[in-house]
């Protein structure tokens, strides 16, 4: 009977090598990201965006907030603010000084944009990798703005409006810049 009781004092030290196994396995000998091992990275990423979502639907719960479903007009909208910020949080320059404690300049991108890679390190490079790639952050902000539009609907709906406003001269520049490079 021994056998089955916990040794609280060698416990952490049989989770630790159970997680070392389980990245290693999951790595599969491969260097991922030169040497860094974002799975750890990414386990307090997924923390993070589950209590912060949690926290805002309790908070939705304790203020009793009863909505009704998202109009398809504030659906849109919620889309393309969605695109348009996590597209300026990810990739626009005069935003890279937020990015540069988890990333490294690479290049020039599109134009107003700029290339970048994630620093070393676990959760360094887990939130570079995040705060980098505008489809990793569009689930951050798309959920923001749903919880935005539960908690503060007017609020959320002039940001993300504007944002779609940002978004629509996006493509009109592009569209003039194409009919002047035809002539």
């Amino acid at each position: 009977m021994a056998n089955d009781n916990i040794d609280a004092t060698n416990t952490g030290g049989k989770v630790k090598e159970w997680a070392d196994r389980t990245l290693e396995s999951y790595e599969q000998g491969e260097d991922r990201a030169g040497g860094d091992r974002p799975l750890q990275g990414y386990g307090v990423l997924l923390a993070i965006y589950s209590t912060l979502t949690g926290a805002g639907i309790a908070w939705a719960k304790l203020k009793e907030v009863e909505r009704e479903r998202p109009s398809l007009i504030d659906l849109a909208l919620l889309a393309i603010g969605t695109f348009r910020i996590s597209r300026t949080l990810t990739k626009d320059a005069v935003t890279s000084t937020l990015r540069a404690p988890f990333a490294t300049y690479q290049g020039r991108g599109a134009p107003g944009e700029v290339m970048e890679a994630p620093r070393p390190g676990p959760v360094r490079h887990a939130v570079g990798e995040l705060v980098t790639c505008p489809f990793c952050l569009s689930q951050w902000v798309g959920t923001a703005g749903l919880l935005g539009s539960f908690l503060f609907p007017r609020v959320t709906r002039w940001v993300f409006s504007g944002m779609s406003v940002v978004a629509a001269a996006d493509v009109l520049h592009f569209a003039y810049d194409k009919l002047q490079s035809s002539d």
